[in-house]
């Protein structure tokens, strides 16, 4: 496997931007929902279930952002692109579909 270590890094940059956008359109969603809010008791539990939603799509956002940074800081290691798992090279087309998975497919939890 050849990797081209800055396409890698222009890909990990981009999908930073990408991830730091996302979560700051979450934030907005996941705002505590006010309980004097005008809105009917159906409808207000559909803005609770779905804010719900966006609390978990946040969490991962954030999670993949944690782990793009820790990729990129790791990008020029012997190790990069080698599964932590079980130490088999993770195909070019997972890194770049996923460079902030540490794992090759077989071994995703």
């Amino acid at each position: 496997m050849k990797l081209n270590k800055d396409e890698i890094k222009q890909k990990i940059d981009l999908e930073i931007i990408k991830t730091q956008e996302s979560i700051t359109t979450l934030r907005e969603f996941t705002k505590p929902i006010a309980p004097d809010c005008a809105i009917g008791r159906v409808s207000r539990m559909d803005a609770i279930n779905n804010k719900s939603i966006n609390d978990n799509a946040l969490r991962k956002a954030e999670s993949k952002l944690k782990g793009l940074k820790i990729a990129l800081q790791n990008i020029d290691d012997s190790n990069f692109g080698i599964c932590v798992s079980c130490k088999n090279e993770i195909p070019l087309g997972r890194i770049f579909l996923m460079p902030h998975s540490p794992f090759c497919v077989n071994c995703v939890d």
